[in-house]
């Protein structure tokens, strides 16, 4: 049985989806990383090939498929692969995202000298695109990437920007006609935005996007700490909601689905409401 099919049978997971490195003290596993607005998600494989690499893999791809990007970058540069034997890993990764209850695209990233890059290459029928550098990947992946059904603000540090937020938010509702979701997506980027002016400190930018009927929304600040597991208690019923000063228990009760992610400079708290 193969770790893909270890983790069909696994039990699903349940929110907060939060990604950080998955590597052992060898450096051996994949690291995940996103941008500001968390349209793509990188994922890199560091270490010899092996059925633990695997494993660590196959646990953070559903972290990975649980949040609104709708791309992902796997970089194999670092991959340790002599003879391309994980060629059937990769390629069974590649259809579960795109048969994902929100299929993601899915573009893998290594050097063409490699086994496996001829591999992937020479394959018939549909396959997935191969790029030599993350920057051709995201070059190539920008250009599928809608501009259209997102919206996107950077903003101060200072509580008036919280207003802002919510305004961002109330327009996207409006412009998509999504009337139902405005007021718990009100409520989240209020908190999410709130948490970046009161405890984070620095400039923010808060995303805005949707899928269908669900809309995602996502804040990126430049402090890497992640909430702790203790922070998310859930609180009462909705209707014992207050406005505001609820913080993350708040988001995890009125959001269908959130996470963090790690970025390059600090880390994206997302959620999605529909």
């Amino acid at each position: 049985m193969t770790a893909v099919d270890r983790r069909a049978q696994a039990r699903p997971l349940e929110s907060p989806y939060l990604i950080n490195v998955v590597t052992d003290r060898h450096g051996v596993g994949a690291t995940i990383t996103t941008d500001a607005g968390i349209q793509v998600i990188e994922l890199a494989v560091h270490g010899r090939w092996s059925p633990q690499l695997s494993d660590r893999v196959s646990a953070a791809l559903p972290l990975c498929l649980a949040g609104p990007s709708p791309s992902i970058i796997v970089d194999l540069r670092d991959l340790e692969d002599t003879y391309g034997a994980s060629l059937p890993f990769w390629l069974a990764l590649w259809r579960e995202a795109r048969l994902a209850d929100t299929p993601m695209h899915m573009t893998f990233c290594l050097p063409e000298t490699t086994a496996l890059s001829r591999r992937l290459r020479s394959l018939e029928g549909p396959q997935p695109r191969v790029f030599g550098t993350v920057r051709e990947a995201r070059i190539g992946i920008s250009a599928r990437i809608s501009r259209a059904d997102r919206r996107q603000v950077r903003l101060e540090p200072r509580p008036a920007s919280v207003a802002a937020a919510r305004s961002l938010v109330a327009q996207a509702c409006r412009l998509q006609n999504l009337p139902g979701v405005l007021q718990d997506a009100c409520l989240i980027v209020s908190e999410l935005a709130a948490n970046a002016v009161e405890h984070a400190g620095t400039d923010f930018i808060v995303t805005v996007s949707h899928s269908g009927t669900r809309l995602h929304v996502a804040v990126h600040d430049r402090v890497t700490v992640f909430p702790r597991p203790g922070e998310l208690e859930l609180v009462g019923p909705r209707g014992e909601l207050e406005e505001r000063g609820r913080g993350l228990p708040l988001v995890h009760r009125v959001s269908t689905a959130w996470g963090v992610v790690p970025t390059r400079h600090g880390k994206v708290v997302w959620a999605t409401v529909m």
